[in-house]
């Protein structure tokens, strides 16, 4: 079996890493949605301070009974593969259990999808990455912030931070990414990400969604009487 064929199945340790630019300046920014998602994954296991290690800062702990280290780069994100690639070179690791969590332009704000190797669409920090690794093959898991709709304006949109009345659903995505990683960490990509949609649900459009559900189903009842 090759390198990149090996791994990315339960029990086996895997690298999550999460992108962003470091600095208190930063930390708000779109572009910092992967730094986010591992800091929570982070808090809701528990895992141990983090400290400094291959040009980033990590921590290591279980998800669930599944090994997992977490790795943020601190080199800017146009550099990130530099950190990436002496974690996974020290480890040894099989490239599908590089889980790399980013900013997504080209997916619906709150929307994740995961998949392994790919393109890199632009994203520095996956450019970064497969470059240092010599291969795309390594699985992503991409966060949606939606596009601003004009290539001119990427760099402000990525570069800017979420806004307030973009909180609600970004914690909720958040905390949903924390509660599924387990599955992600197991190499079940579909179940995760069916568990990330169910968790991160607006529960008030839901309430909307039950409640002209039982209109229109009232509404047949009386036509058929």
């Amino acid at each position: 079996m090759s390198r990149a064929a090996a791994g990315a199945g339960p029990g086996a340790l895997k690298l999550f890493v999460g992108l962003g630019n470091p600095g208190r300046e930063y930390e708000g920014n779109r572009h910092n949605v992967g730094f986010m998602a591992v800091e929570r994954i982070a808090a809701r296991w528990r895992f141990p301070a983090w400290r400094a290690k291959w040009q980033g800062r990590l921590s290591e702990g279980l998800l669930d009974g599944e090994r997992a280290l977490l790795l943020e780069p601190q080199t800017f994100m146009n550099e990130s593969g530099r950190s990436v690639a002496a974690a996974v070179r020290f480890l040894k690791l099989p490239f599908p259990d590089v889980v790399v969590f980013h900013d997504e332009l080209d997916l619906a704000p709150g929307k994740v999808r995961v998949k392994l190797g790919g393109g890199v669409a632009g994203h520095n920090g996956l450019r970064s990455i497969a470059a240092c690794l010599g291969t795309p093959d390594f699985r992503r898991v991409r966060i949606g912030i939606g596009h601003p709709g004009h290539k001119d304006k990427v760099t402000g949109h990525v570069l800017s931070d979420f806004a307030k009345i973009e909180r609600p659903w970004l914690e909720r995505l958040l905390d949903a990414i924390a509660e599924a990683a387990p599955l992600l960490a197991r190499g079940d990509d579909s179940g995760f990400m069916n568990k990330v949609a169910l968790l991160s649900r607006d529960p008030e459009e839901e309430a909307r969604r039950a409640e002209r559900k039982a209109t229109r189903a009232a509404s047949a009842g009386e036509g058929s009487g």
